[in-house]
């Protein structure tokens, strides 16, 4: 096994033979993520410790195993939510781990304290795993919350334009161009609408 298949088995749960290799290889920081999402965050959390001062996602995934156990230990930054979250938070729903999802999304407020941008980041893992009700409820929270994210707006345009809904997505789509005038993918779905008119 190489490397890059070992990194496809972890992100794809395609497969266990990749936990040998981490091991073999001393890939710690894969080998947490591994030992992650095969539940035994306790274990996890231990070697994303062990590395922390040599790895610069080890802090995140630390602070991303606490809280799939519903535990706050330890305080992400802005820039970690911002790089790590939404490919933590999508690779929670490739392996089911359903109570993991439901722990850190009890964290939500805590969370949008740090970053206003984690409803849009929720919302969108949840729309592109087709947990379109769930999804839609996080990107409106986030309206309310952050109304100046032009990308919230344009991915509720975008929610009602593939299903069908016109006239809300060239409200969200209108609205996302109030924010930033020059927002291409709203200009986008304007121009689709007007054609499909």
């Amino acid at each position: 096994m190489i490397y890059s298949q070992a990194k496809y088995e972890l992100l794809t749960a395609s497969g266990e033979e990749c936990q040998q290799f981490f091991v073999e290889n001393d890939y710690k920081l894969e080998l947490a993520y591994y030992m992650l999402f095969h539940k035994e965050p306790l274990q996890a959390r231990k070697l994303f410790l062990s590395i922390i001062d040599s790895d610069i996602r080890a802090h995140w995934g630390a602070v991303f195993a606490s809280l799939c156990e519903a535990k706050v230990e330890g305080y992400p930054s802005y820039m970690e939510l911002r790089n790590f979250f939404e490919i933590d938070f999508n690779i929670l729903f490739t392996y089911y781990l359903g109570d993991y999802i439901e722990n850190i999304c009890a964290y939500i407020d805590w969370l949008v304290s740090i970053n206003p941008e984690m409803f849009k980041y929720i919302g969108r893992v949840f729309m592109k795993n087709k947990y379109y009700d769930f999804g839609l409820n996080y990107l409106k929270q986030g309206i309310n919350y952050f109304y100046n994210d032009p990308e919230l707006h344009y991915l509720l345009a975008e929610y009602y334009f593939l299903n069908s809904d016109a006239e809300s997505a060239q409200k969200y789509a209108n609205s996302c161009l109030k924010v930033l005038p020059d927002y291409y993918p709203a200009i986008a779905i304007l121009k689709k609408l007007e054609q499909n008119l």
